[in-house]
């Protein structure tokens, strides 16, 4: 028999470096995205400020930790909309090796308000924040295919009855006859997770808590230009994360925001992002994000929070056949017995040199933090 405490031992995740990007703070810091730059530094941003959409000096911060360094820098600003709350970055390099960063800004302080931003960089290797040299809105205008998938998709659904009652409309419906508006189609997306990048190729998974489901922004021209896919329909399949699998289907595996038991959403992109399957349950537990990243070995890694009733535990599986089964005993980057702690939002990465990278929410009493992990990927059995 395994005494409890050296179960715990084993399911660890190892780690080469696990540290805080900066000490713990009373300001909320959530939503963290790294990237690796080809000079060998690491770039993370977040956002920050007194509350969330809520609160109008909510910007986007940075820090960097230069190649070689054992900490990190002092945050510095990546991106602030005067008097609006910024929110969601997203930081990615294109083919072309062009620094872009992507987030919302929150109008009227309404999540489904919410307008995507971009601004890109050439010159970002310089310490401190990359300088900017062209910034622009992503403008979407999904038309009336837009109402029609959403309407063929959840036919697609088996009955579930979610948020029915004998006085209102059930959730389908409702969310059928909101689709017909062209207003909020082109609004509220919002970005979470880095997008898929294959060559001139570029999707930017988004979701919409106006509509409850998510769709892709796609590039043909390295981001200079974007359309929206069909969308990604289910009953609360948000923030997708996005890998590609050796015969081309991209699969999304997504937070479940939907009608509970929670567990994490799949779908499925035969066409290179522009249609989905409808988004359906897997057997993953699953309350706040979800995280995924295909390793250069062929596996397949999967971070989120497995239980029912917050965000005390961080859990990663690993897949060896490319997302259809998924190691039935995770590893964990967090798990706080006392269940004081959050740890969420997870962004994922590996570099060239083939470490994997990680960046999260650390949420706890004394303070809120981005926290750092450096992976070994042949320490992940």
């Amino acid at each position: 028999m395994v005494a409890i405490g050296e179960l715990a031992a084993q399911t660890v995740v190892q780690t080469e470096v696990s540290q805080q990007i900066f000490t713990p703070q009373a300001e909320h810091a959530h939503g963290s995205s790294i990237v690796a730059l080809p000079n060998g530094d690491l770039l993370a941003a977040w956002f920050q400020g007194s509350g969330e959409r809520t609160a109008d000096d909510v910007r986007i911060l940075g820090a960097r930790k230069s190649k070689g360094a054992s900490t990190w820098s002092a945050p510095f600003p990546m991106a602030d909309t005067p008097g609006i709350p910024d929110c969601n970055p997203v930081l990615f390099l294109n083919s072309k090796n062009e620094l872009t960063l992507a987030w919302i800004a929150v109008l009227g302080n309404q999540w489904e308000q919410s307008i995507l931003r971009t601004r890109k960089s050439n010159n970002y290797d310089q310490a401190g924040a990359p300088i900017w040299n062209w910034q622009d809105n992503i403008l979407l205008k999904p038309g009336e295919e837009f109402a029609k998938e959403v309407e063929t998709k959840l036919k697609q659904l088996p009955d579930s009855h979610h948020g029915w009652s004998a006085y209102a409309p059930d959730y389908d419906k409702l969310t059928v006859e909101a689709s017909k508006n062209p207003k909020y189609r082109s609004i509220g997306w919002m970005t979470r997770i880095k997008p898929l990048v294959m060559g001139e190729k570029i999707i930017l998974p988004l979701y919409s808590d106006g509509f409850n489901l998510s769709l892709m922004a796609i590039s043909e021209d390295h981001g200079e230009t974007w359309k929206p896919s069909l969308p990604l329909v289910g009953r609360g399949p948000i923030q997708p994360a996005l890998a590609q699998r050796k015969n081309g289907e991209i699969v999304a595996m997504l937070r479940d925001s939907g009608d509970g038991p929670n567990f994490i959403q799949k779908s499925i992109s035969k066409d290179q992002g522009l249609s989905w399957t409808p988004a359906t349950k897997t057997s993953l537990p699953n309350t706040a994000s979800v995280e995924l990243l295909r390793l250069a070995d062929g596996r397949w890694i999967l971070v989120g929070n497995d239980i029912p009733d917050g965000r005390y535990q961080l859990a990663l599986w690993i897949s060896s056949d490319e997302g259809e089964t998924w190691s039935s005993q995770p590893l964990y980057l967090e798990n706080d017995t006392t269940k004081n702690g959050g740890f969420s939002y997870p962004s994922l990465i590996q570099d060239v040199s083939g470490t994997i990278h990680i960046t999260y929410s650390s949420h706890k009493p004394g303070g809120k933090t981005i926290v750092y992990k450096r992976i070994n990927p042949e320490s992940l059995k």
